[in-house]
C-alpha cells in the first residue's frame, strides 16, 4: 500500500500561499537576518533533551558579542516571533534563557507543511546541464578485486546516485570488462556500465601517440650503451616532474619524475577522453568535472595518468581533474589475503546464520533468498560507506562481527524499514476488513495530535533536513587548491543509522494502530501520515545505495 504524503488539494493551496517547503537553511538565514547578522549565529537543536524546550538557540556568548550586556532589544525579540518567508518555519515563541535566546517553532504548523501540502522538492534547474565523470581505476587492476578495491567502487556508485538525485548527469569510467568482476558487481547491486566488446578506442590511442611525438616532455626509448633495456611494451618516457614545475601545479607527489608510457596507459586515457566527448556532445553548453575515486594505494599511479593526460591533451577539461582518495582497508584475522568475492560470500554466510539464530530455520524459498542477499549487500555497503572516505577502514571478519540487530549495521536499517512495511500492510488489511476507515486526505488531518517527543524528533531531525542531507552528501568542492577533494560520502549511511535508532525507540514505545474507536482515529491518522513520510524517506535514501526496501525480515 502506498499512502500519500500530500494531497493535490494541499499542493495547490501551498502554491497559492507561496509557503514553500520548510527547510533548515532558510529558517537559519531568516533567524540570523532578524538579528541583523549575515554570519551563522543560531544553532539548530537536535538532542531530545533540548528539544523539549527549544528548537533553535542563539548562544549567550554570541549574543554578548553583538549586543551590550548580551541583552537583545525587545523589538528584535518581537520581530523574531513574527518571522515568516518562503521555506521558513513559523515561530511560536521566543524568550531569553540562561543559555541564550531560545526559539520554539509552531509544531502543528510544521507538521502540516511538511506532511500535508508540498511534494518532494525537485532539484533546482539551471541554464547549464552539469556533468560529472567518475573514474574508478580499481576496475582496471589486473588482479582479482579485493576489499580495498571495493571501497572506491562502492563509493563511486553511491556518489553517482547522489549526484543524479540532484539533477547531475554522471558518466562512469571504465567499463567493466572482466567476467568475474561483472558477477560480483551485479551481486553487490552496483550499477556500472559493462564493456560491449565492440567499442574500439584505437583512433583515440593513435591520436595520443601522435601527441606524444610532439610533446617536449616526451623522449624516445632508444637503447644506449651501458643502459638497461626497457620493457618491450614501453612506448616512450615522459618527464612529469619538469611539467609540474613549469606549470606551477600544486598537490602532486614530490616523488613523481619519469613515467614509462605503455599502450595500456594510453587506452585508459582514451576511455576518459571518450567520456568527456560524450558529456560535451550531449549538451554543448554543459559544465562538467572529472573525479578520480581511487584508493590510497593507487593514488601515485593515478597522479601519473592525470599529468600524462594534461600533457597530451592541454584543453580546459584536463585541468578540471580532482582526486577523491579512499583510506586503507585493514582486514583483521584473515587466514590469507581475501578476495572481494570471498568477502561477499563470507558476509552472506554470516548473515544467513545470524538470521537463523534470530528467526529459526529459514524457508529455502526464493523470497528468503532475496532477503538474505539484500541484507548481505546492506551489511557490506554500510560497512564500507559509514566511515569518512579518507579514514582507515577496518573489516572484522569474525562471525561475531555481523548481526541482524546491531544498531550500527545495514541490517538494522533494513529491519526498521521492513517494520514500516509491516505496519502499513497490517493497517491496509484492517481497512479491508472494515476495522479502520481509510486514511483521509492529508489536508484534513489534525496534526495537533502529534504531541509525542519522538514524533517531533522524527520530523525536525530527519524529514525537515532530509533534502539538505542529500545535497550535502553530493557536494563536490571542485574549486579547491591542489588536486585532492573531500566529500561527505558517509552522510547518508550515518543519517539512516541514526534515523533507525530514533524510529525504533519511538515505535517500541508508541502503539500506532490503537483500538478501533472513532475518538482515537485522529491521532492514528496523523501518526500514519508521519510514518508514511518516514517510510518514503527511508526508500529514497536507500535508493542512493541501490538497496530495495524489504517488506519482511
Amino acid at each position: 500500500m502506498s499512502l500519500p504524503v500530500h494531497s493535490g488539494r494541499g499542493r495547490r493551496a501551498a502554491m497559492e500561499t507561496g509557503e514553500g517547503r520548510p527547510g533548515v537553511a532558510a529558517t537559519l538565514r531568516a533567524l540570523n537576518g532578524a538579528l541583523g547578522r549575515s554570519a551563522a549565529l543560531w544553532i539548530k537543536e537536535s538532542g531530545a533533551r533540548n528539544l523539549r524546550h527549544r528548537d533553535f538557540l542563539a548562544p549567550r556568548a554570541a549574543l554578548s558579542a553583538i549586543f551590550p550586556d548580551g541583552q537583545v532589544p525587545a523589538d528584535v525579540v518581537a520581530g523574531l516571533a513574527s518571522l515568516a518567508g518562503p521555506g521558513v518555519l513559523a515561530v511560536r515563541g521566543c524568550q531569553e534563557t540562561p543559555a541564550g535566546l531560545a526559539v520554539q517553532v509552531q509544531r502543528p504548523e510544521a507538521f502540516r507543511r511538511l506532511l500535508g501540502f508540498l511534494p518532494d522538492p525537485a532539484p533546482a534547474g539551471g541554464a547549464q546541464q552539469r556533468w560529472v565523470v567518475l573514474h574508478c581505476p580499481a576496475l582496471r587492476e589486473p588482479v582479482a578485486l579485493r576489499p580495498r578495491h571495493l571501497r572506491p567502487l562502492l563509493l563511486a556508485d553511491h556518489l553517482a546516485q547522489l549526484l543524479r538525485a540532484q539533477g547531475v548527469s554522471v558518466c562512469l569510467v571504465p567499463a567493466l570488462a572482466k567476467e568475474g568482476s561483472q558477477e560480483l558487481v551485479q551481486q553487490l547491486r552496483i550499477d556500472w556500465p559493462s564493456s560491449t566488446g565492440g567499442f574500439a578506442l584505437s583512433d583515440a590511442v593513435v591520436a595520443l601517440k601522435q601527441a606524444l611525438g610532439k610533446s617536449p616532455y616526451a623522449t624516445g626509448c632508444e637503447e644506449r650503451p651501458g643502459k638497461a633495456a626497457l620493457p618491450e611494451d614501453v612506448i616512450c618516457k615522459v618527464h612529469l616532474k619538469n611539467f609540474v614545475e613549469q606549470q606551477g601545479l600544486v598537490g602532486y607527489d614530490p616523488n613523481l619524475d619519469v613515467l614509462l608510457v605503455t599502450e595500456e596507459k594510453l587506452q585508459s586515457l582514451a576511455e576518459l577522453q571518450q567520456a568527456v566527448l560524450q558529456c560535451t556532445a550531449e549538451d554543448q553548453g554543459s559544465c562538467f568535472s572529472i573525479v578520480h575515486v581511487v584508493s590510497c594505494k593507487e593514488e601515485f599511479q593515478q597522479q601519473q595518468l592525470d599529468l600524462l593526460w594534461r600533457i597530451l591533451d592541454p584543453r580546459a577539461h584536463t585541468a578540471l581533474q580532482k582526486h577523491l582518495i579512499c583510506g586503507p582497508v585493514k582486514v583483521t584475522n584473515p587466514s590469507s589475503p581475501i578476495g572481494a568475492d570471498q568477502y561477499f560470500q563470507l558476509r552472506k554466510r554470516q548473515m544467513y546464520e545470524a538470521s537463523v539464530m534470530k528467526y529459526g530455520e529459514l524457508a529455502q524459498d526464493e523470497s528468503w533468498t532475496e532477503v538474505i542477499d539484500t541484507l548481505t549487500v546492506a551489511a557490506i555497503r554500510f560497512e564500507m560507506l559509514s566511515t569518512a572516505h579518507r579514514s582507515q577502514l577496518t573489516l572484522d571478519l569474525e562471525d561475531s562481527s555481523i548481526s541482524t540487530k546491531g544498531t550500527k549495521s545495514g541490517a538494522f536499517v533494513m529491519y526498521n524499514c521492513a517494520r514500516l512495511a509491516t505496519l502499513f500492510g497490517t493497517y491496509q488489511q484492517a481497512v479491508e476488513r472494515g476495522t479502520y476507515p481509510p486514511l483521509p486526505p492529508a489536508s484534513e488531518l489534525n496534526y495537533s495530535c502529534l504531541r509525542e517527543e519522538g514524533e517531533w524528533l522524527l520530523l525536525f531531525n530527519y524529514l525537515l533536513p532530509f533534502p539538505e542531507v542529500l545535497k550535502q552528501a553530493a557536494e563536490l568542492p571542485a574549486a579547491t587548491k591542489g588536486i585532492r577533494i573531500t566529500a561527505s560520502t558517509e552522510t547518508v549511511c550515518k543519517f539512516l543509522i541514526q534515523l533507525s535508532m530514533d524510529f525504533s525507540s519511538y515505535y517500541n514505545r508508541v502503539h500506532v494502530l490503537g483500538e478501533p474507536f472513532p475518538h482515537l482515529f485522529d491521532q492514528m491518522f496523523a501518526r500514519l501520515q508521519l510514518l508514511g513520510a518516514v517510510r518514503d524517506m527511508f526508500h529514497r535514501a536507500l535508493a542512493t545505495l541501490h538497496l530495495p526496501p524489504l517488506s519482511q525480515i
